[in-house]
């Protein structure tokens, strides 16, 4: 049998070859001429089709047994009022469960007289039927909620109305390019680098005057507006002749 030996020399340069081989498949784009560097943001405004509201119930007690207890009656009823019109029990879900001791100065004595515990107890309810939102308003003050917090409207799926904006972002980038080269003395741009970044998926309310009202005209008005969702572009160009 033959034994074939590479020679030290040729060796090691084969070795030294290995990283820049390796290194071959992260070639960046080069410039030769001026580059411009620009971030886009654009959005759509389209209408909300889900809703995120916020109640609770807070109760006080002597004791912190008592206060517990007559708080998950009044918020067993609360939730028992929101299935009952509909809503998924996913769609549902507790937020928050506090249990505190409360003190109040005595003039008298000068000093902190304990007076009980208070106990707060909230939920997080999404519903998907934006023209429900009144109803279920009413309907939890009406089943015993004491708190009512935040309210928000979002897209349950933005995909859409982000490559609508994702387009408008390309377009308004290239447009701007262009317009950077013109002013600078060149004809036109070459696309180096593109980045993106979305917006939150539930992003702030854009209030609009138009009142939304439930099949009970008596419901509390409630005004959807719409929301944005927003796409930003990072974009680099270099400036061509």
């Amino acid at each position: 049998m033959t034994n074939a030996k590479l020679p030290l020399a040729a060796a090691m340069a084969a070795m030294a070859m290995m990283p820049a081989a390796a290194s071959a498949a992260e070639v960046q784009i080069q410039a030769t001429g001026p580059v411009i560097e620009l971030a886009v943001t654009e959005s759509v405004s389209t209408d909300p089709d889900v809703v995120n509201l916020d109640a609770g119930v807070t109760t006080f007690a002597a004791t912190a047994v008592a206060s517990m207890r007559q708080n998950a009656t009044a918020m067993t009823a609360v939730i028992d009022r929101i299935e009952a019109l509909g809503i998924d029990r996913d769609d549902i879900q507790t937020s928050g469960i506090s249990l505190n001791a409360e003190y109040e100065y005595d003039e008298a004595t000068r000093s902190q007289r304990f007076r009980g515990y208070r106990v707060s107890n909230r939920v997080n309810v999404k519903l998907r039927n934006v023209d429900q939102t009144g109803q279920v308003l009413d309907a939890l003050v009406a089943a015993g909620a004491t708190d009512l917090g935040g309210i928000s409207f979002a897209i349950d799926d933005p995909t859409a109305a982000q490559e609508q904006a994702r387009t408008a972002a390309v377009e308004s980038a290239n447009a701007r390019a262009m317009a950077y080269a013109r002013m600078a003395g060149y004809s036109g741009v070459r696309l180096l680098e593109i980045s993106e970044m979305t917006a939150p998926s539930f992003p702030q309310p854009m209030f609009r005057q138009a009142e939304l009202q439930s099949a009970d005209a008596a419901s509390t008005p409630v005004r959807p507006g719409q929301v944005d969702a927003s796409v930003t572009v990072g974009v680099k160009f270099e400036m061509t002749r």
